[in-house]
């Protein structure tokens, strides 16, 4: 028999049924629940990480004009990136610790703050060094800004609307490759390299504003003590490796020193997992390698993301050093790869649905694999329409293969290890996209010593790609295991789960 209603509590009843179907949501919290479901937070959000993007593309081009400036070999500007990339590995592992403890959204505009800061230094700096210590604390900043931003979302969004926001978060952030390289090579050709850094100020300025007005607030969330001994060895032994990929092969530092760096870096991870099993609350969370959609997202991901971390770097210098091109003429070839992924992000979604993550990942794996070594046939007579084809259908699919790495990265994995897993998630790819940088650089000196020749050409930077290119088929062995069924949650092919509540 139905409950009796009470003649005094109807009208309140009564009330409270029409609030609850009346659309759309009137009161702040209403608004900002349905803010979260649709595409305006990770819109801000991704606007907000479009600085590091574009900071990145244009910072690529820009190398060789800022080696002639600082009277630097163009070599050594890598180091502009490999120390950003470095500081943000190092720096990363506390960015989830942070976000529980202080407030994920209070973390994220803090990081912009400084990362605006940050970019003023770079245009400032009149030497390598200078250049190189800005980058740092750039690095520190981007530490919090992606995983942190990246976290809002997936606290604020449930798991079968996940791969559409994430395509929303990554459209705006992709619009920093497209223009990055015309503008970039713009300013480098026509004005002056510092303005690639200056240009960071209005977007952080903007991204702030927007930040503040429309990402709700994600609730703070117990921090255990931070872990502070595991966050040293972290850092000590990625710090270590990385600084050995970079001086792999330059004859900079004697064999010894390099290999010690290696030993040094290892030595430290291993120490670091032994007192991980140890430790309840340690600061990177190595049981989430146990989750084999995890796995395959970030270890086997890995493998592409050593070949996306190095070829912004290797087409800058086959195109101005190698092809005697400008900064602009070069911009001009090279943004269409961004364009091409641009354009996949709104296709991404119902791809996946239709074919699965496993499917997709094994059948694009090698699309992309092919493509990275088509770079390496590029001659200086190639007709520039080719070349601007074969990047943009490369970028077309590398951006395929990012947002289904990226989803399924979180597929099986609980709210409460969301903050672990974007930390971890985040952390191995600036790792691997430095470590990628540095054996692009380490390849083409030693390319280009084994042609007994003292600078590098098209014909010893061309090799490299082939190296890379095949480094990326190592990912397969990764996604082959994986179940048919890995991910379809996420892709509206399983039962979605209830929406995660955000803080008032």
């Amino acid at each position: 028999m139905a409950d009796a209603v009470d003649p005094h509590t109807a009208p309140e009843a009564a009330k409270a049924l029409a609030k609850e179907v009346r659309t759309p949501p009137l009161t702040k919290e209403e608004r900002a629940a349905a803010l979260s479901r649709g595409w305006i937070v990770p819109a801000v959000i991704g606007s907000a990480l479009m600085m590091q993007t574009l900071n990145a593309t244009v910072l690529s081009n820009a190398l060789p004009a800022m080696a002639a400036d600082l009277n630097e070999d163009p070599l050594r500007l890598n180091l502009a990136i490999t120390m950003y990339l470095l500081a943000a590995a190092v720096f990363l592992p506390i960015s989830g610790w942070a976000a529980d403890k202080f407030g994920a959204k209070r973390i994220f505009v803090a990081a912009m703050i400084l990362y605006a800061l940050a970019s003023a230094a770079c245009g400032l700096a009149n030497s390598l060094m200078e250049l190189v210590v800005a980058r740092l604390f750039q690095g520190m900043a981007g530490a919090m800004m992606m995983p942190v931003g990246r976290l809002v979302l997936l606290r604020t969004t449930p798991k079968n609307e996940l791969v559409g926001a994430m395509s929303v978060l990554t459209m705006p952030a992709l619009l920093g490759p497209v223009i990055g390289p015309p503008v970039g090579g713009f300013i480098v050709t026509f004005w002056d390299w510092r303005w690639i850094f200056y240009i960071n100020l209005p977007i952080a300025a903007a991204g702030v504003l927007l930040v503040a007005r429309y990402v709700p607030n994600v609730a703070v969330q117990d921090a255990p003590r931070l872990d502070v001994r595991g966050m040293i060895l972290t850092g000590l032994g990625l710090a270590s490796i990385i600084f050995g990929f970079e001086n792999l092969g330059r004859d900079i530092l004697p064999p010894l020193a390099v290999a010690g760096f290696f030993v040094g870096g290892l030595g430290a991870l291993l120490v670091y997992g032994w007192h991980a099993r140890r430790t309840p609350h340690a600061i990177l969370d190595l049981s989430l390698f146990r989750i084999q959609t995890f796995t395959a997202s970030v270890v086997g991901g890995g493998f592409m993301r050593i070949a996306m971390g190095a070829t912004p770097f290797m087409l800058a210098m086959l195109l101005q050093v190698g092809f005697g091109m400008s900064a602009f003429q070069a911009g001009l070839l090279t943004f269409v790869a961004a364009a091409g992924a641009l354009i996949m992000k709104t296709t991404a979604p119902p791809i996946l649905r239709r074919f699965g993550f496993r499917t997709v990942l094994v059948v694009n794996a090698v699309i992309v694999g092919v493509f990275f070594l088509a770079y390496g046939a590029f001659r200086i007579d190639t007709p520039h329409w080719l070349i601007m084809i074969i990047l943009l259908a490369g970028g077309f699919f590398r951006s395929l293969q990012f947002t289904s790495l990226n989803g399924l990265a979180f597929a099986d994995i609980e709210q409460d290890k969301m903050s672990r897993a974007s930390t971890m998630s985040s952390m191995a790819q600036q790792l691997v996209q430095s470590v990628g940088i540095g054996l692009a650089a380490t390849l083409i000196h030693t390319f280009t010593r084994l042609a007994g020749q003292d600078q590098m050409t098209a014909e010893t930077i061309s090799p490299a790609f082939l190296v890379i290119g095949a480094v990326t088929f190592i990912s397969l062995a990764f996604y082959i295991p994986l179940p048919r069924d890995a991910g379809d949650e996420m892709n509206n092919r399983g039962p979605a789960p209830l929406r995660p509540k955000t803080a008032d």
